[in-house]
Order: C-alpha cells, then sequence, then structure tokens
C-alpha cells in the first residue's frame, strides 16, 4: 500500500517591515515611475495648504507667515460681515447649479448617440472635432468670443443687424453673459466628458442586448434596462466629483470674459479672491475666502458619496 503523501501548508508570507521593503524592491521600477506624480502632488498640492493658516493670521509679509501673530476667527467675521461677500456667493452658486443642470446631462446624451453610429471613421470624426474644443485655452476662446459675439463688429450681431434686429450685448449685457457663458463652457468640455462615457459604454457585454433583442426589447428599453444602469457607476463618479467643485464656478472663463458692467451676475468667489487677495492686497481676508470654499465643497463631496453608498452605488470611495 502506498504511502499517502502528505501535503505541506503554503508558506506564509512574510510580514512586517522587512517584507515591505523587499515587495518595494522587487518593483522598484513601477515604483519609481511615481516619483515625479508624488513630487508634484506634494510641491503642488500639499506644502501650499499651509498657507491656508494665512485665514487665522495678522499677515505680515515682511515677518512671514510663520511669524505673524495669530487672530483667530477676526477675518472670517470680517468675510461674513461683507454684503459683497454673499452676492458673490449666489453667483458662485447660481452658476454652479445651471452648468450642472445643462452641461452635466449633456456628454451622457452625445455618448449614447454616438454609440448607435455604426460608421467607425464618423465616429471617430465626430469624437474628434468635439474634443478639440478641450485643448484650447480660455485666453483664446475669450478671444474668438469676443469677435464672435463683439456689439459692434462681431460676426454673430452683424448677421443679427443683417436681418432688422437690435444687436443683442451677449458679454455686456447681465441678461445674456450666463447663458452665453454656460453655452460656451458646454461646448469646450463636453468631449472630454463624452469620451469618458463612451469608454464605460464598451464595456458593456453586447450578450446583453443579443438576449433582450431576443426577447423583443427595442432600443429604448435597451437604453434604459442595460445601457444606463451598466455606466450607472460611471454616472454617479462623475456626479459626486462635480458635486465636490460646485463652490468651483470657472474662474478662468469668467475672469476672461467678464467686465464691470456684468460684475452683478458674473462675479464669483474666485475672481472676489483675485480682487481682494492681488489687487487690493488683502491676503488673509483671501485665504479666508478660498478656505471656507474648500471646506464647503469637501461636505459637499462627502453628503453627495454617502448619499450614493445609499442608494447602492460604490461612490468614489
Amino acid at each position: 500500500m502506498a504511502a499517502a503523501t502528505v501535503r505541506r501548508p503554503p508558506a506564509k508570507k512574510k510580514e512586517g517591515v522587512a517584507g515591505f521593503f523587499r515587495y518595494l524592491w522587487k518593483h522598484k521600477y513601477m515604483y519609481l515611475m511615481l516619483v515625479p506624480a508624488i513630487a508634484f502632488y506634494v510641491i503642488f498640492c500639499y506644502v501650499p495648504m499651509y498657507g491656508a493658516t494665512m485665514a487665522f493670521k495678522d499677515f505680515n509679509p515682511m515677518m512671514g507667515i510663520w511669524d505673524s501673530p495669530w487672530v483667530g476667527f477676526e477675518h472670517f467675521e470680517q468675510l461674513f460681515a461683507l454684503d459683497k461677500f454673499y452676492s458673490v456667493l449666489w453667483n458662485t452658486i447660481s452658476i454652479s447649479v445651471i452648468r450642472l443642470i445643462f452641461g452635466f446631462p449633456f456628454p451622457i446624451i452625445v455618448a449614447l448617440m454616438l454609440n448607435e453610429v455604426r460608421s467607425k471613421k464618423l465616429k471617430q470624426g465626430i469624437q474628434t472635432a468635439i474634443y478639440i474644443p478641450n485643448f484650447i485655452s480660455w485666453v483664446v476662446l475669450g478671444g474668438i468670443m469676443v469677435n464672435l459675439l463683439s456689439t459692434d463688429s462681431g460676426i454673430v450681431n452683424g448677421i443679427i443687424k443683417a436681418f432688422g434686429f437690435e444687436p443683442i450685448g451677449f458679454l455686456a449685457d447681465d441678461r445674456y453673459f450666463v447663458g452665453t457663458m454656460v453655452v460656451s463652457m458646454i461646448w469646450k468640455t463636453f468631449g472630454y466628458n463624452t469620451i469618458i462615457y463612451l469608454a464605460a459604454l464598451t464595456a458593456v457585454d453586447p450578450q446583453l442586448y443579443e438576449a433582450a433583442t431576443v426577447d423583443g426589447a427595442g432600443r429604448w428599453k435597451q437604453l434604459f434596462h442595460i445601457t444606463l444602469p451598466c455606466i450607472m457607476s460611471t454616472i454617479v463618479v462623475m456626479f459626486i466629483m462635480r458635486i465636490g467643485s460646485l463652490m468651483q464656478a470657472g474662474f478662468e472663463q469668467i475672469f476672461v470674459l467678464y467686465n464691470p458692467g456684468v460684475y452683478g451676475v458674473a462675479d464669483i468667489i474666485d475672481t472676489y479672491v483675485y480682487r481682494i487677495g492681488l489687487q487690493e492686497g488683502k491676503f488673509e481676508l483671501a485665504a479666508a475666502v478660498g478656505l471656507f470654499k474648500s471646506v464647503i465643497n469637501f461636505v459637499l463631496i462627502i453628503i453627495a458619496n454617502k448619499i450614493a453608498r445609499m442608494a447602492g452605488e460604490e461612490g468614489v470611495y
């Protein structure tokens, strides 16, 4: 009778600090590629966080942030006592909500439409055309928009006047400025988000559509019962990230396009911080405004992620 083979239990992996360093050395080239990214975030994201302490100090440029005396919440009390602050806060929230309502679903709709295009060349051509504006800076786009929408010499107003109508102050009238800004924002950014949703659509199992076709489901039923549920996790993550930047209404775009005539609807927290911080030299007050905005964004992303988790989605963490 053959002797029974005794199986030894698998050796446990060595743990502890020594095991960690051996693992790190084994994959040293992989982690070496992370060094530039880590250095970037440390230098430009984490180190500047120390500057937030300026909001709690009586900052003196000659003494520096470290030696400037602490004043507690004095600058926040001064900030909340300003009537102008509530105006720019309302402008920031209203512009961000309008951008969210009209700008967030637009790339999803475009991605779903492109997913139905069967011609590969046509699909790639459309993707390239809608993605190009994402690489153009707002400085360049601002100049283009001024040339197109100028009341005196703009091409658009030239066509309007040719039909016998009065020119429209797209960039000078507060009735049209926000709408003009939202439309231009959507045109510039929706191509990038469309690519993200198209990438999510490629992960949908084609067998689901085949089974639905056999069961007699049409294109609309397949859209609502297969396509959208399969990419819902991507939509939720993108929505949470958008909610987390609700207090950022687009500084570059507004700074390039706005003027004193539309300050009433276009002046947001970021432009307000720029004026009082750099032009008026109130660095402490500007730091307090920036810290207030960051705290609100952080709270919003926590709440949005919590709601997503309660709804059965994974969220961002």
